[in-house]
């Protein structure tokens, strides 16, 4: 894998990101906010994997690393980070800018926190989670709309 497939974070996290404290609740599917609090474990117990910026597609040739992962969790502690750094699929470069980013807008203080907060509506999203799913659709070909629980 090439080191600039997967770039560094944004200088803020999308209006969207599941660690803004600003975001609605009940956003994403409880999939996505389940992955969340596994990133506050210890380091040799996190999962291996970056945690990427959900406005791309996966395999989109822009993606890059979720600036709210980044601005919440301590970089130095990330094993994803550390691991993709060494499998080339990150350039250290690209690995310091997580250790060193800081957030312009709240975030929570932990995954944790934030999953708490998303999943606390997922059955009943307000108006204004509902407009955010909508700008999301329009922006990700892979998502597929479905039925609501």
């Amino acid at each position: 894998m090439d080191c600039e497939q997967i770039g560094p974070p944004a200088p803020r996290p999308c209006a969207s990101c599941p660690y803004r404290r600003d975001v609605p609740s009940g956003v994403w599917h409880t999939d996505e906010y389940e992955k969340l609090p596994r990133y506050d474990a210890e380091t040799g117990e996190q999962p291996r994997v970056l945690f990427l910026c959900h406005q791309n597609d996966g395999d989109d040739k822009h993606r890059r690393m979720c600036a709210g992962w980044a601005g919440c969790h301590d970089g130095d502690e990330l094993l994803a980070v550390r691991l993709a750094v060494l499998a080339g699929n990150i350039s250290p470069e690209t690995a310091q800018a997580v250790v060193d980013y800081q957030s312009p807008v709240p975030l929570f203080d932990s995954g944790a926190e934030a999953a708490e907060h998303g999943v606390r509506d997922i059955n009943t999203p307000d108006s204004e989670a509902l407009r955010t799913m909508e700008k999301i659709r329009r922006v990700r070909s892979d998502i597929i709309e479905t039925e609501p629980a």
